[in-house]
């Protein structure tokens, strides 16, 4: 064990070696991954690596990241191992991570990434580009044609957005006389798989028609459901993993000890690895699964990362230890959300909640609720609106639901109940505050109800009363007063 009090250059340890992978035979490169974040690696890439390490097959991962080359920068000088940190109650264990093989940055070089995607070898093309990166429209599920990416994609063989890579680099392997890839979404979507499928059939369309009909017929989508909790690292992680290893590591990711993946298995000619044997769930169906974890725990994150945020609470375990939104959280799964379910087979939604409490408690887990809150004009939709028009169709009345919407409008209105600056981090972030300082009182309310990118016209008719309600309560009572006030 190194001791914690080591001196630190740049946020890393100078008295110990860096990290490096081990100098054994290396498998072949048969996935590609856009947009290699924090989660990935703490979630997908491990699940290969054990895939790998049960049952062989070349399924060597390359990263490429979309925007900034910082996680390459910092994967690089390490031969792109790196080390995973879970923390539970119980303390923290590391396991380093050795299935990256490279990682390429799109905008340096679109050309070599478009190659690597068109060589035959790679089989499957995974993604974590959130919702934003798939350029849809969150109101439809349709390609937003108006996207200056897409505008740019649909005219240019060099591509900039991940749709435009995925047409690309289909359409190259199509000329080669090759078969595609499997495209497998890992972002929190609704119906995911097909979601990206239609992107992508829309940016082919405009592209050439008879490509279009080619990956329609030939391409595979399935759609998936992923779960960890991942927050951004910090320093003390940095600190944590020279600790327990012994090697200085740049770029370190820390999880929570769950974990879950469900797969459609559905790949192009049945090419994958062996996912099963490390506790992939592979089904026909997802959807079950999805909304259960979509609407039980993304929807519930977002509405306590927005009302926690309101009410001075910096993370989700610092949320729920207060027990005004202990309670909030309970009734919301109790009384609005599992109402509106159709639970997987088998599944036990009670005990499933009770779990999902017990994550959000871990004080192990130091997830942001300023993190969560981030791009919630694209996150809303699937995690939260979808459940309240459920409610309103079959007359439930859903008030928790309706004050997350609110506390979600008041934060992206750019002040807290202080008086201090919110950072807002959204696509949408400068037009939503233009429509919020229009007006006054519950007015911005209505006014970000007719944001037509989030809310269709139907919906913003069905929940304007019960939003604008909450939203009058909130402004009166203050977060966690609005929120006492429901529990």
């Amino acid at each position: 064990m190194v001791p914690c009090s080591m001196s630190m250059v740049d946020g890393l340890p100078t008295n110990l070696p860096r990290l490096s992978r081990p100098n054994t035979p290396r498998p072949g490169v048969g996935m590609v991954h856009l947009g290699l974040g924090a989660f990935f690696r703490a979630h997908g890439a491990l699940y290969v690596a054990e895939a790998m390490a049960a049952s062989g097959g070349d399924w060597g991962i390359v990263g490429v990241s979309l925007q900034s080359p910082a996680t390459r920068d910092a994967l690089a000088p390490q031969s792109f191992a790196y080390t995973a940190l879970e923390r539970g109650p119980e303390g923290t264990r590391a396991q380093v991570v050795n299935v990256i093989e490279d990682c390429l940055v799109s905008r340096e070089n679109p050309e070599r990434v478009l190659a690597l995607m068109s060589d035959p070898k790679v089989r499957i093309v995974t993604l974590t580009v959130t919702e934003k990166g798939y350029c849809y429209e969150p109101s439809t599920g349709h390609l937003n044609v108006d996207h200056p990416d897409i505008i740019h994609d649909s005219r240019s063989a060099v591509p900039y957005s991940a749709p435009g890579f995925l047409v690309r680099a289909l359409a190259a392997r199509r000329r080669a006389g090759l078969r595609p890839f499997t495209v497998l979404t890992c972002d929190n979507l609704p119906e995911n798989g097909r979601l990206v499928r239609g992107v992508v059939l829309q940016l082919a369309r405009m592209i050439d028609p008879g490509l279009a009909d080619w990956i329609a017929l030939e391409g595979r989508f399935p759609a998936t459901m992923v779960d960890r909790i991942v927050p951004a690292i910090k320093p003390k992680e940095i600190e944590d993993a020279a600790s327990l290893t012994g090697y200085r590591d740049a770029a370190p990711v820390v999880h929570e000890p769950f974990r879950q993946w469900v797969v459609e298995d559905d790949f192009v000619d049945g090419l994958r690895p062996d996912l099963g044997a490390v506790g992939v769930t592979l089904v026909d169906d997802v959807t079950p699964y999805e909304q259960m974890k979509l609407r039980c725990l993304n929807g519930t994150h977002s509405a306590l990362a927005y009302l926690g945020y309101l009410a001075g609470h910096e993370t989700i375990a610092d949320t729920v230890a207060d027990p005004v939104f202990a309670r909030y959280v309970n009734q919301l799964w109790t009384h609005e959300i599992i109402p509106a379910l159709t639970p997987p087979p088998g599944a036990d939604i009670l005990a499933y909640t009770e779990a999902l409490f017990a994550r959000y408690a871990n004080p192990a887990i130091q997830h942001r609720t300023w993190q969560i809150a981030m791009d919630g004009s694209q996150k809303l939709p699937q995690r939260i609106l979808g459940t309240l028009w459920q409610n309103y169709t079959t007359g439930r009345p859903a008030p928790g639901l309706n004050l997350a919407v609110a506390g979600w409008m008041r934060y992206v209105g750019g002040i807290d109940e202080t008086g201090h600056p919110i950072q807002v981090k959204d696509p949408l972030a400068v037009y939503l505050r233009e429509q919020s300082d229009l007006a006054v009182g519950v007015d911005k309310a209505r006014r970000l109800l007719a944001v037509r990118e989030i809310f269709s016209e139907d919906l913003t008719r069905a929940l304007e009363p019960g939003i604008c309600a909450a939203y009058e309560r909130l402004m009166t009572l203050g977060a966690r007063g609005a929120v006492e006030e429901l529990s």
